[in-house]
């Protein structure tokens, strides 16, 4: 009897329990290993790295806005490793984004039609520069954010600041930023699952926008409320192209609905046509 390695997938897409599981691990570990693989490729450039993620602070130092003396330091002796480690994951994240991103993905992609898969993998083929784009809007912001938290320090006193503590800001806040910028991507996602109709999305438009505001009000913590609106905008237009995407695999499924009913209509025999 010849044995079977691999079952046939159902061809709705159902799995049970366990295969669900199973399917968890896989696309798990490929995410683990492709930010591993781009983990290598910052700490070859961790240098420049550093040297770019701290410019703020030097540039903030040489023009000496303030008495208060500012730098970046390293208190710990494991500082430096830590740092090291942190900045190498973190262009990891960025650089495997593309693989991590089709995982996410493709743990959704079984339940879908053919039709709904084509149109979703054409937008989560934009989710790549989405995501890139709002880690470079949020470091277009740092500095202002930079200057703005650090103008609080007295004269008298000095802005010393540990080299893990800065960078774990710095790195947070731009990795909020391209995640919140994926935020369509997750919206049609839910939407192709059939958990979030569009017209729920519309009703709470609202809601939405005013989220939008406050987490960059929350994320831009700068006395401008023009870098406010400036990350605020791009967010809402993605919200409400998820919006439009959810209205058109909407009315996809419906028509498609629709025909299966009429299809399932007996006729005076009691027969389906």
């Amino acid at each position: 009897m010849r044995l079977r390695l691999r079952r046939d997938r159902d061809p709705e897409g159902r799995m049970t329990l366990g295969e669900h599981l199973r399917e968890l691990r896989r696309r798990t570990v490929i995410s683990v290993l492709a930010i591993l693989v781009g983990s290598i490729v910052g700490g070859k450039y961790y240098a420049t790295l550093y040297n770019t993620l701290t410019l703020p602070i030097r540039e903030m130092a040489a023009r000496k806005t303030s008495g208060a003396v500012t730098t970046v330091n390293f208190p710990q002796i494991t500082d430096a490793f830590s740092i090291f480690i942190a900045v190498s994951l973190f262009v990891g994240v960025i650089v495997s984004s593309p693989v991590w991103l089709w995982q996410i993905w493709a743990f959704i992609l079984p339940g879908l039609t053919r039709r709904e898969k084509r149109l979703s993998v054409a937008f989560i083929a934009a989710a790549v520069p989405l995501f890139l784009a709002g880690c470079y809007m949020s470091y277009l912001v740092l500095p202002r954010a930079v200057e703005t938290l650090l103008s609080f320090a007295p004269d008298s006193g000095s802005n010393i600041l540990g080299s893990a503590d800065y960078l774990s800001f710095v790195l947070k806040f731009i990795l909020a930023f391209g995640i919140a910028f994926l935020l369509p991507v997750f919206l049609v996602g839910l939407n192709a699952m059939g958990a979030l109709p569009s017209r729920v999305m519309i009703k709470g438009w609202r809601v939405a926008v005013f989220l939008c505001f406050l987490f960059t009000a929350i994320m831009t913590p700068t006395p401008d409320p023009w870098m406010m609106i400036l990350m605020a905008l791009p967010m809402v237009a993605l919200y409400f192209v998820a919006v439009g995407i959810g209205w058109l695999l909407d009315r996809r499924r419906a028509k498609r609905d629709a025909s299966v009913d009429w299809l399932n209509v007996p006729d005076d025999q009691g027969s389906t046509l």
